[in-house]
């Protein structure tokens, strides 16, 4: 008859652990069923669920006791009466936390006691940095009735409480499989809303800005408030977009998260409601693949006051990202979408990963996950990276 059991390892780590374990289960016709480690400070941790014959289980356990002994580490074990004690059939996610000021023990106290609370179970907490300012920790619910909405917000709240940003992800293959990124323009990829600076140096700045913010915040129609925003500037000479284009800002770290995916061959798009006269200076500058915006109508070097061809709007952009995902052949899952306003809401809804970046309120709210505290640079721990890439 057939037996379980759990062994545990714990010991200083040192090269051959593993192998000479494995190779006296092998020996007396063990079979490896589970197996799970990890490394904290220089010290192992190990376990494995092997199954054994009844007439060989006593030889197995004296002979890695014994090999335990000869590799300075210390062995327990432990049988398992029944195999459905180790079988769960909930769903698996990940929860990626980052905290630039470090991981606090109270932070992850909270967290795994929101986690206990709903009966999911941690599987391992894995530290994705050389310091403690970024965690993957793997989860998986006991149960198949776990409201995984109600759990989020409770874990997003705790985050927020400790500024830390997190993002709960679907533990499955699409996780590392990212292929393509999406940003917002506006107060996403750069610091400032291009039609209020516009505005200012027009002498229209407080109510584009008021029309601006209403919009964002999803007050008013996105495409009548653009019309009405543009109509205030007619008359701005263009060469006075030259001067309002140097003094903008890309926001902290898109220089370096972009660098890095693309080295690792991601495909990278602007979609924004603002204007293509600057959206195609940051593309060429950042060396960004695809570029949609709006199209300021000129006239004798001045702005009409109208947008030409049909406006880019939250509807616009969802499709257009659906629309560079088919051309490059990607799936809507590999696709990751970054923006701050309720026009983006679509659009981040449509990607497999939607992030709303330092966004108004009710994008937080209705966004997939968000990001309210690190750079953008931070987004590359969701997507299972590093700046060290």
């Amino acid at each position: 008859m057939d037996q379980l059991y759990i062994i545990k390892i714990s010991g200083p780590d040192h090269t051959g652990i593993t192998a000479g374990l494995m190779e006296r289960v092998a020996a007396h016709d063990g079979k490896l069923l589970d197996i799970g480690q990890s490394i904290t400070h220089g010290l192992l941790s190990l376990s494995f669920l092997i199954q054994t014959n009844s007439e060989k289980e006593d030889e197995l356990l004296k002979d890695l006791l014994f090999k335990a002994k000869q590799l300075e580490i210390t062995l327990d074990y432990q049988k398992v009466e029944n195999k459905k004690e180790v079988q769960v059939s909930g769903d698996k996610y990940i929860l990626s936390c980052v905290c630039l000021q470090g991981i606090t023990p109270d932070f992850l106290s909270k967290i795994a006691a929101t986690l206990a609370k709903y009966n999911i179970n941690i599987q391992r907490i894995d530290r994705t940095t050389k310091n403690l300012d970024s965690l993957d920790i793997y989860t998986i619910a006991q149960s198949e009735e776990v409201s995984w909405d109600v759990v989020k917000k409770e874990l997003i709240a705790i985050s927020n409480s400790f500024n830390t940003d997190m993002a709960l992800l679907k533990d499955n293959v699409w996780r590392r499989n990212k292929r393509l990124i999406v940003f917002d323009m506006d107060s996403t990829l750069i610091q400032s809303e291009v039609i209020v600076e516009m505005a200012k140096v027009h002498g229209v700045g407080e109510k584009v800005h008021e029309i601006t913010e209403r919009a964002m915040n999803g007050e008013l129609d996105f495409d009548q408030s653009l019309i009405e925003r543009v109509k205030l500037l007619k008359g701005l000479d263009e060469n006075k977009l030259q001067g309002i284009l140097e003094n903008i800002n890309y926001t902290s770290g898109v220089q370096k998260f972009i660098q890095t995916v693309q080295k690792l061959g991601y495909k990278t798009a602007i979609i924004s409601g603002g204007f293509t006269y600057f959206a195609n200076s940051f593309k060429d500058d950042l060396g960004i693949n695809y570029m949609f915006a709006n199209e300021l109508e000129v006239s004798d070097g001045k702005l009409t006051g109208r947008v030409k061809g049909q406006i880019v709007n939250a509807e616009k952009k969802a499709l257009i990202l659906e629309m560079i995902a088919q051309q490059e052949n990607i799936n809507l899952a590999q696709v990751v979408a970054i923006g701050d306003g309720a026009n983006d809401l679509p659009m981040l809804a449509k990607a497999g990963l939607g992030i709303a970046f330092h966004a108004k309120e009710i994008v937080k709210q209705n966004a997939q996950q968000n990001m309210s505290h690190g750079p953008m640079t931070s987004i590359l721990y969701f997507l299972g990276l590093s700046e060290e890439v």
